[in-house]
């Protein structure tokens, strides 16, 4: 019933990045395959701002901002770092940096305000310009159709299955619009973390506090996305289709049977529930002691399995780091001592103290995109080729009076996280690495407290002024050197 226990192999060669940027940029340069695609991303909803220009819509994200305690520092996005009127200094950014790809995502209440109909105007226009400015750069394109943004004006969002098919639409629609300029196209970002954190917990959009009745939504994003790629395909786009799932290694707290069972559960949810339907066609069966829980996998329409199980170019992993799983809820503990349980799953979890964190609470342990990586392998045998997107990259950057960031944390995150990755390509065909982010940006739940990108977005400032950090030169060096 356990996940399959994995251990990683013991770090034989991590990077010394911060140490010595230079030279472990050219090493690792040196080290990436012919063929092997670095990119960036960002996503609309975190950069564009402009929340109000051109006919935009309402997403669920600007609904959920503006509730008082739902965004850590108060802020919102109806800014940011305004890249709709600055896109031609981002991509210039792109240009300088060297990278062979930017993965960004379409505002899908940018281009449909109201999440159906014809396609806004000056969305397209928008879109047009920074496609036009990609290819002018020489730069390729991986497009997201949604990362988090429903449109607000889809009543019951996730919920109702008809959002399905309402992406599908969007899709179609969008395919013929752009579908002669995009490299590779995303269908979904991360459908567990809308689920989990969206629908499940309420720390993201919509804020909806679930728990298990929230698996109707991992549903309908799934048909959604499979909706989409036969819309995709149905309008013959020239490039390549997938979708971006999160996987997170499992592993139990403990041997105890019921650590080992939540862990199990914990993984389902997480990995499997997503995975499975995608790649093998079915979900995976429910685990016998929480088989009412999970009815929602035995009810599953064949029909939709089979809209769902689509033939994908290419793979995205999203990694962030492993979990520890324990039974028991998780408790707060009061200033006087007292333990309060929380609304939450019937498990929790545990840190992992042999290993830092991000500045966001993520754990920094490189060693497990091997075991990420071996898991993908393992289950999915017929994967396709693979692209992971490395997250998290969160540290307490500190910016001169020049706005210069030696980010030497994140250095070596990156550069330790790749090593990783070259180093336990073997089992799968790793296509490629996606680097989170570009900008500094609204991210989520945090709002402004943990800016991630390789550029520092002076917030404070009108313009938005951008000055590229000690991070963005040490990526920069190592393109330079492959």
């Amino acid at each position: 019933m356990n996940p399959t226990p994995r251990t990683p192999a013991a770090p034989s060669n991590r990077a010394v990045a911060a140490r010595d940027w230079e030279h472990r940029a050219a090493e690792l340069g040196d080290r990436l395959p012919t063929g092997f695609e670095v990119a960036v991303a960002t996503s609309a909803f975190q950069i564009e701002g402009a929340a109000r220009d051109g006919g935009r819509g309402d997403s669920v994200w600007d609904a959920f901002s503006q509730v008082s305690g739902r965004i850590r520092d108060g802020s919102n996005a109806s800014v940011s770092a305004d890249h709709v009127k600055n896109y031609a200094a981002d991509t210039a950014l792109l240009r300088d940096l060297g990278v062979d790809c930017y993965a960004f995502s379409f505002g899908w209440t940018r281009l449909q305000p109201e999440g159906r109909g014809a396609l806004n105007r000056n969305g397209l226009a928008f879109y047009d310009r920074l496609l036009d400015a990609l290819l002018a750069d020489g730069i390729q394109s991986t497009a997201t159709l949604s990362h988090f943004d429903l449109p607000a004006a889809l009543r019951g969002g996730w919920l109702n299955r008809d959002t399905a098919g309402r992406f599908g639409d969007y899709a179609h629609a969008v395919a013929e619009a752009f579908g002669d300029r995009i490299d590779a196209w995303v269908t979904l970002a991360e459908p567990a973390t809308v689920t989990m954190k969206g629908y499940a917990l309420g720390t993201h959009a919509p804020g909806r506090t679930l728990l298990f009745d929230a698996l109707p939504t991992a549903h309908h994003q799934l048909l959604g996305h499979g909706l989409a790629v036969q819309a995709l395909r149905a309008a013959d786009v020239r490039g390549r289709i997938g979708l971006v799932n999160s996987h997170t290694p499992v592993q139990s707290a403990t041997d105890r049977d019921q650590d080992r069972s939540y862990a199990a559960l914990y993984d389902l949810l997480t990995n499997r529930l997503f995975a499975d339907p995608v790649l093998l066609g079915h979900y995976p069966d429910p685990l016998e002691p929480f088989a009412l829980e999970l009815r929602t996998l035995l009810e599953a329409d064949p029909d939709d399995l089979r809209t769902i199980h689509q033939p994908l170019d290419f793979y995205g992993v999203s990694y962030t780091g492993p979990a520890r799983v324990a039974a028991g809820a998780t408790v707060l503990k009061t200033p006087d001592g007292q333990l309060i349980p929380t609304t939450s799953w019937p498990f929790h979890l545990e840190p992992f103290r042999e290993h830092p964190t991000t500045a966001a609470g993520a754990v920094n342990a490189p060693e497990y995109v091997a075991v990420a990586l071996a898991e993908l392998a393992e289950r999915y045998p017929d994967l396709p080729p693979v692209y992971l997107s490395l997250a998290g990259g969160s540290f307490a950057d500190q910016a001169d009076a020049r706005h210069n960031v030696n980010d030497t944390a994140r250095v070596d995150y990156l550069a330790e996280h790749l090593l990783a990755a070259l180093d336990a390509a073997a089992p799968i065909d790793l296509a490629g690495i996606t680097f989170w982010s570009l900008l500094d940006a609204f991210e989520w739940d945090f709002g402004y407290t943990q800016p991630a990108g390789l550029v520092h977005v002076d917030f404070a400032n009108d313009r938005r002024t951008r000055t590229p950090k000690l991070s963005y030169r040490w990526l920069q060096h190592a393109l330079a050197n492959r």
